[in-house]
């Protein structure tokens, strides 16, 4: 098996709120969209962001767990400057995500902060120096 990650999908509750957010608020422009139950958008050149309804999602894969505390996974989206961390987080905001958290120095050398979609998904927006930041830009 080739090392590939095609789809990254969350089950949302609110699937027209996050579209508000990804779609009209971040500009993200929709590949395929089903109404009430997906939107799919390319975020890479082979990798899409599938946003589920929750209640499709739980009839195909299963049950949700739920209860406090942060769903175990973050999103990241890397740029080249931690000048453009600050901007991002801000044209986050604007849009309607939570603020997370700051852009700060890392220990691991970089610059990063957070912030919440509104299903709740952290996503850390990065300004990685090291080869492996620079990989991905």
């Amino acid at each position: 098996m080739d090392p590939r990650l095609s789809f990254v999908t969350l089950a949302v509750p609110d699937l027209d709120a996050v579209r508000r957010f990804y779609v009209d608020g971040l500009g993200w422009p929709v590949e395929l969209e089903a109404d009430g139950e997906v939107i799919m958008i390319r975020v890479a050149d082979k990798v899409v962001l599938s946003l589920w309804s929750e209640a499709g999602f739980e009839a195909e894969v299963g049950p949700i767990r739920r209860g406090e505390g942060v769903a175990p996974i973050t999103l990241a989206h890397n740029v080249g400057t931690p000048e453009e961390v600050d901007a991002v987080l801000a044209a986050a905001r604007t849009a309607g995500a939570v603020h997370v958290a700051a852009g700060e120095h890392r220990e691991w050398g970089g610059y990063s902060g957070y912030f919440a979609d509104p299903a709740g998904f952290r996503w850390e927006v990065a300004h990685n120096p090291g080869p492996i930041g620079q990989a991905v830009l």
